[in-house]
């Protein structure tokens, strides 16, 4: 129809609405709150700043190069202004390439869609969408109203990526911590997803400590976070009180602020430690920020105090799992396990999602735990963790008599050597997520037979005597500071050959367990060989469509 099709021309005429704007995007800023050097386009940068410039690194920052109609941002110095300016233009250019994008109708395509997980529900549904040799990706309807193209919030900071900092209002969350020696500096910014752990020194007068902003539990709390098109405040998750014998106590309401106070040459309710803990969504849009304050008392001898501040990520509708490095293994925690759930591979996301030992809530590999009784049929529920780098051997007894059945006996010892749901997988770093399935090692399973272990009768059974599981690991990545990686994984579980016994007769019989960790690290090379040369020139397109 003709009023369908002016309406169509009327949308192709429009110019799409720009997604970015160029006036906000600066590549060069580089530095948290500060100015950048010969960086025109750097909002901290002052009129002051400017005219100590010499030349502007980034003279014009453009938009969508695929738009026939771009905005560009460009910038200069005016040297001949005493003192010298800079000046700033916002114009608009035309694409000279017969090949541009001159409508963007498609609102489904400027914005990221996350993919729809095949599960067992919808399987069906989705081989039959997407199965064919080709399958169309035109939505329902072409929206033409560029006006709906360029939402409120399209230009906000409302998605962070991993390691920027977490804006506020004045600048941006901190975390205070040691810089060049071990007092507190409080220019370090938390970096979002990474979480951190930090001690400092701070220096304190108890004649003034309720004038010391680093201890009042404002200083912390009172910038709300940038999150979308609205802000989200830092709530007080929970306060404890430590008095000056060190014990701590826990308050039943954190609804009240506790300022620091001076009374009787003693400051009370100074910030000790301070515990952030952030959720976020799966798009990386903050939703929430509690705080945990550890408030203390501070005498009138003191002139400096100890403060520790961590803080913690979370994605929502999901279960912080610990950790035991970050990304290698630290010695002592943990070694994460995990099984392949039923019905994989839907989703194929909770591969190793958690572990199935019978006593284990933590995803992490156990062994036999030892008991004062030493009897193997009463410590099926004993479990120990195996801590990385820990070689580790336990193990009971087992009083075998005539009227025992091989079988069951064989099948009970096996639970008490593997638990009941022997992991299948292995975390290759102590910080290995449960969706990223090629970090995780398969366990490989052994069986070796050993001699017979009577020869009274003719009749006998196997039953399993020893688990042995040995971890080879590999130190990963800078030889400045390496990371402990575990590349394989070997549980080997030896049986005996047991003949029954006659009736009235008793034989006891060690059962073990044991974890061996090995490092199979190739030696460094030596830092005086040389790497060969190889002298060729790429294609041009070699990284198309990267720069």
């Amino acid at each position: 129809p003709a009023d369908t099709r002016d309406a169509a021309q009327a949308g192709v005429r429009s110019a799409p609405a720009p997604v970015t704007d160029v006036s906000r995007l600066c590549v060069c800023d580089l530095l948290v709150a500060q100015c950048d050097t010969n960086c025109c386009c750097d909002p901290d940068c002052s009129a002051e700043d400017f005219s100590l410039f010499t030349t502007c690194s980034v003279p014009a920052v453009v938009g969508d190069s695929h738009l026939c109609s771009q905005k560009a941002a460009v910038y200069s110095l005016d040297v001949e202004a005493n003192p010298p300016e800079r000046i700033f233009k916002l114009i608009d250019q035309v694409n000279p390439s017969i090949f541009c994008i001159h409508a963007t109708n498609y609102k489904q395509a400027l914005y990221l869609k996350s993919p729809e997980i095949p599960t067992s529900e919808n399987f069906d549904e989705l081989l039959d969408k997407y199965g064919g040799a080709t399958f169309s990706a035109e939505p329902d309807s072409w929206n033409l109203d560029t006006d709906m193209q360029n939402p409120p919030e399209a230009n906000e900071t409302s998605r962070y990526e991993y390691g920027l900092p977490v804006q506020t209002e004045d600048a941006f969350l901190r975390l205070p911590s040691p810089v060049v020696s071990s007092w507190c500096s409080d220019a370090n910014p938390a970096g979002f997803l990474v979480n951190q752990a930090t001690k400092c020194i701070r220096s304190v007068s108890v004649e003034k400590c309720d004038s010391i902003q680093a201890l009042s539990m404002l200083f912390y709390i009172n910038s709300s976070i940038l999150a979308s098109v609205f802000q989200v405040n830092i709530t007080v998750q929970s306060i404890v009180v430590q008095s000056l014998n060190g014990m701590r106590t826990s308050l039943s309401s954190s609804e009240v602020l506790r300022l620091p106070v001076v009374l009787d040459e003693l400051c009370i309710n100074a910030v000790l430690g301070v515990n952030y803990h952030i959720t976020h969504t799966d798009t990386g849009e903050i939703i929430e920020a509690a705080a945990a304050f550890v408030l203390g008392t501070i005498s009138k001898e003191e002139l400096s105090i100890e403060q520790s501040f961590e803080i913690s990520f979370t994605q929502e509708n999901t279960q912080p799992v610990p950790l035991s490095g970050n990304p290698g293994y630290v010695v002592g925690l943990p070694v994460r396990a995990g099984f392949q759930p039923q019905g994989y591979p839907f989703p194929a996301a909770s591969l190793v999602a958690s572990l199935a030992l019978s006593s284990n809530k933590h995803s992490q590999l156990t062994i036999l735990q030892s008991t004062s009784t030493q009897d193997c049929l009463t410590a099926q529920g004993a479990r120990a963790p195996v801590l990385f780098g820990y070689n580790m051997i336990s193990g009971c007894k087992l009083r075998i008599t005539a009227a025992m059945k091989c079988q069951p006996l064989a099948q009970t010892l096996l639970d008490v050597l593997k638990g009941q749901s022997f992991p299948e997988f292995v975390a290759s770093f102590g910080n290995s997520q449960a969706q990223d399935v090629l970090d995780w090692v398969p366990i490989t399973q052994l069986h070796i037979s050993e001699q017979m272990i009577s020869h009274t009768l003719q009749s006998s059974c196997q039953i399993p005597v020893s688990l042995g599981i040995e971890v080879k690991w590999t130190k990963y990545g800078s030889l400045v500071n390496p990371q402990a990686r575990i590349v394989n994984v070997t549980a080997t579980i030896t049986t005996s050959t047991l003949k029954q016994l006659p009736s009235g007769r008793e034989r006891i019989i060690p059962i073990t367990s044991s974890v061996v960790f090995t490092d199979i690290s190739s030696p460094a090379e030596p830092s005086y060989k040389a790497w060969p040369t190889i002298n060729i020139k790429l294609p041009f397109d070699f990284f198309y469509p990267f720069v």
